[in-house]
């Protein structure tokens, strides 16, 4: 798997993405299962609300390699802030059509914060 993570704008000023590259690393959260080596292609914000920028970023991502976007777990689970994204649904919605069937999508990488 080669996977391009596309995180919350406004939490990565304080979120470096540990616990996204430990759930990769560890195979666990939305990697749990999966056999296969998982290469990190590339680790992007969406471009901040709302998330205009995404589609574009996730056609990056693919364009270098992925076979896989990840949301990170800020995007949908709202960690570590306790906010979701509002346009989180409308912004996988239209990357998931833009990419097509032959992309992966993950809603999240970990469970929680650790």
């Amino acid at each position: 798997m080669k996977v391009g993570i596309i995180r919350c704008l406004q939490t990565e000023d304080y979120c470096p993405g540990t616990t996204d590259f430990k759930a990769i690393r560890e195979k666990t959260g939305a990697f749990a299962g999966i056999d296969e080596e998982i290469e990190i292609i590339g680790f992007i914000n969406c471009g901040g609300c709302p998330a205009k920028k995404s589609i574009l970023r996730a056609r990056a991502l693919v364009k270098r390699g992925a076979d896989t976007i990840a949301f990170a777990s800020c995007i949908q689970k709202g960690t570590p802030i306790g906010y979701p994204c509002p346009f989180a649904k409308k912004m996988r919605d239209l990357i998931a059509k833009d990419l097509g069937d032959g992309i992966r999508i993950l809603d999240y990488t970990h469970e929680a914060r650790n």
